[in-house]
This record gives structure tokens, sequence and C-alpha cells, in this order.
């Protein structure tokens, strides 16, 4: 490949430096574009933890894997059209400013998860139950395009410049908590109200819950001003008329590199998030329960882990962390599947830690690598699109693949080998195209 670098000491003026922005700023905005950020992951990942359940509520009776892997397809018909999403969303917060189109988003997602917390089940409408939840998730999954891209380029165009790495870490840290506490949430009213209860309608609260959460992040995020940057770039007539067009004109090459570092990211989270929870439960044979405890413990560890995972790469740089992480994830996949196979729920919690830390190294990092590739006319839609394309293609698909791995090959370990794959492709992209990205002298960033 050829090289692509660009010195962000040479970028166009963007009026305010982040250094010189008010103290209280960029923590407004954190809390902010956080709370926006927490409602939209608690959404989506309320779906795969339920996943279980939905199966039995939304698919006809007979085979359990087979209800499992119609679920999961579902699930991934939301990230069919996610680069959709991407490339309609990004561009736009390039034009009109991330916080319109961050505002937007909260709003279509919430209300249709909120949609499908009312659906009626296969059991009364047949048929149609899991064509309107099909409809309801390709809505979802659309507007999901534009979300971690206007978010992070939020966070970083606000950023202190030595400390971007530790404010864009926090919108991976507060994806996990919406994880932690939608998992934490299963796990309450599974507890309190018993399994057969919460298989029969139950399940449906946390889905209801997204309409109240969806219109307090939408009334924070109508609250901020856009960032410095854009603002900048409005007032001098910066604006690209066309940052898709420019988008692939001038970061073709950076893009790629993203796409590449992107799968473990795609793979290890939504297996972590959404396959792990049925993992526990149809193949080692645990409650739901315990297999909600042991989620909602690891994500919770991930999530307080990422933010100093974040500020240790504004210390040492991006790239140690990137390349930690992956091979963390290569070297601990399979010990961790095999501490679960103990069945014993303490080595099952341990298990998914181990899983957890590689991520949160990785985490740390990537979302300010991201940033840091690309400049601010087309930065947004320049990381959504192939941000969306590679966790489309290997992160929606992640928990039907390992669902279908343990059955085509009888080896209820073989979702390890995914992980590890999905890890060693990230590693050697960044091993052989990625240069430091973190601070005043960097080049962003691609190597030849």
């Amino acid at each position: 490949m050829p090289e692509q670098t660009i010195d962000p000491e040479r970028r166009p003026s963007t009026g305010p430096d982040p250094d010189g922005v008010a103290k209280a700023s960029p923590r407004k905005v954190l809390v902010a574009a956080g709370a926006g950020h927490f409602v939209e992951w608690f959404d989506l990942g309320i779906y795969g933890t339920l996943s279980t359940i939905i199966a039995a509520n939304f698919f006809a009776d007979g085979d359990e894997t087979a209800a499992l892997l119609s679920t999961f397809a579902v699930f991934a018909a939301g990230f069919v059209v996610r680069p959709l999403g991407g490339l309609f969303f990004g561009p736009l917060a390039d034009r009109i400013g991330r916080k319109r189109v961050l505002a937007i988003i909260v709003l279509v997602t919430s209300l249709t998860t909120f949609g499908m917390g009312v659906l009626p089940t296969y059991a009364t409408i047949g048929a149609a139950a899991p064509l309107l939840l099909v409809a309801l998730r390709l809505i979802q999954g659309f507007a999901a395009g534009g979300e971690t891209s206007s978010a992070v380029s939020m966070l970083f165009e606000y950023a202190p410049r030595n400390r971007r790495g530790y404010y864009t870490s926090w919108s991976a840290a507060i994806g996990f908590l919406a994880f932690v506490v939608g998992s934490g949430l299963a796990l309450a009213l599974t507890a309190g109200l018993g399994d057969a209860t919460m298989s029969s309608w139950g399940w449906r609260v946390p889905f209801l819950l997204a309409l109240p959460l969806g219109m307090t992040g939408l009334y924070l995020r109508l609250k901020m001003e856009d960032t410095p940057e854009f603002r900048a770039m409005k007032e001098s007539g910066d604006i690209s008329d066309s940052p898709t067009r420019e988008t692939f004109r001038t970061a073709r090459v950076a893009m790629l590199v993203l796409a590449g570092i992107m799968v473990i990211k795609g793979v290890g989270h939504w297996m972590l998030q959404t396959f792990m929870v049925s993992y526990l439960q149809n193949t080692m044979d645990f409650s739901k329960v315990h297999s909600f405890l042991a989620a909602t413990v690891c994500l919770a560890v991930v999530a307080v882990l990422v933010p100093f995972m974040g500020l240790l790469s504004d210390k040492i740089g991006r790239r140690p962390l990137l390349i930690g992480g992956t091979a963390g994830m290569l070297v601990l996949a399979w010990p961790a599947l095999q501490l679960m196979a103990l069945h014993n729920t303490a080595f099952a919690i341990l298990g998914m830690v181990l899983l957890g830390l590689p991520l949160a190294a990785y985490d740390g990092a990537i979302n300010a690598v991201m940033a840091e590739l690309f400049p601010p006319r087309i930065r947004s839609g320049a990381i959504a699109i192939p941000y969306n394309m590679s966790v489309t293609l290997f992160g929606g698909t992640a928990p039907y693949v390992a669902t279908w791995l343990i059955g085509a090959t009888g080896n209820d370990f073989s979702p390890a080998f995914y992980l590890m794959l999905a890890a060693a492709v990230t590693l050697i992209t960044v091993l052989r195209w990625v240069k430091e990205t973190s601070g005043p002298k960097a080049d962003i960033t691609v190597e030849g």
C-alpha cells in the first residue's frame, strides 16, 4: 500500500485550540454525549442479552438451536444495513454537525427498541412476529450506523490534545456500561420474577425502558453545542460540499486499514456482549441467573478498565495498546473457554474476564486512532464507512458463526478459534500498516 500521512500540526485552523477550550467544556460534552451513547448501546445490546428468551417467543416451537440461530440471524440483519446507515449519517455529520446527527440517531433507536417491547409474539400472530422483529432491527441498525463515528468525533474534537485517548475511550467504556446495566437488569428481573415469568412478559421491561431513556438522551444531546472544530469550519466556509466523494478520493488507504483493525472489535465485542450469555446457558449448561451474573461482572470490569487504558494510550502511545490487546486475545481465548467448561460460576466469571482484558486494552486506544486517521472535514464519514463494513461482516455475524461452529464441529471450544483468527487479522494489520498516531508530532498514520 502507498503511504498516506497527515501531519496534525499542519491541519487547517479549527478555531480555538482544544487545549484552550474552557476546562469544564470537555467534561460537559462527555456527560451529554455519553448519556446518549449509553442509551444507544443499551438499546442495541438488550436484544443480544435476552436472545435465548427472544428465540422462545418469536420463533416456532421445535429445535432450540434452530430457534437460537434464527434469533442471531435477525440480530445480524440489523447489521446488514449499518453500512448504509454509516454512509448516510457519517457524511451527514460532516455537513450539518455531530450534534444534530447524534440527536436523530438516539431518537430513532429508542423508538424502535420500544417497539420491540410491545411486539406480539409468535404464539399470538404467527410468522408476522419475526417479520416485524426484523423490520424494527433493520431500522435500528440503520440508525446505529452513524452513532460511533459521530460520538467519537464529538469527544475527540472537544478533548484536550494530550487527553484524546482518555476522552474518546469513554465512548467504549460507556458502551460496556450500557451492557452491564442491561445484563444486570436481566439478572435482577430473572432472579426476582423467576424463569417462567421472565420468559412470559418480564423480558419486555428492558425494551420498554428504552423510551424514557431515549428521551433523556435526546434532551441532553440537543443541549450540547457542536464541536469547536466543526463550528470553526462552518464559520470559515470550510465544510466539504461532498464529504463522501472527498473521503473516497483522499482517504481510501486509511479506510482500508481501519477496516482491518476493526475486525477484532467486531468479533470480540459481539462475542463477549451477545454470544457468551447464550453460550454459558446452552453449551455449558449454566442457569440464566449465573450466565447473566458472569456477563455482568465481566462487562463491569471492562467498563472500569477502558478509561485507564485510554489514559495509558495518551502516555505510551496507541500502537502498544492495539498490539497488546490483539496479542492478548490470541493467547487467552482458548484458556478462557476451558475455564468456563469447569462448570463453576467463579471460573466462568474468570474466563469471561480473561476475554475482556485484551478488549479493554484495545478499546483504550482504538477510538482515538480512528479519529486521528482523518482530518475534521471528512472525519465522521471516513470513520463510519469502514467501521460499519467491518463490524457488519465480522461483528453482526459473530454470534451466528460461533453458534454454527459448535453445531458443525461438535467442539464446544470452536468459538475460541474464531476469536483467535479475528485477533490475528487485526494484529497483522497493526504491525504492517499502522504507525503511531498519538502526540503532537505523530504522523496520521498509514504506513506503506
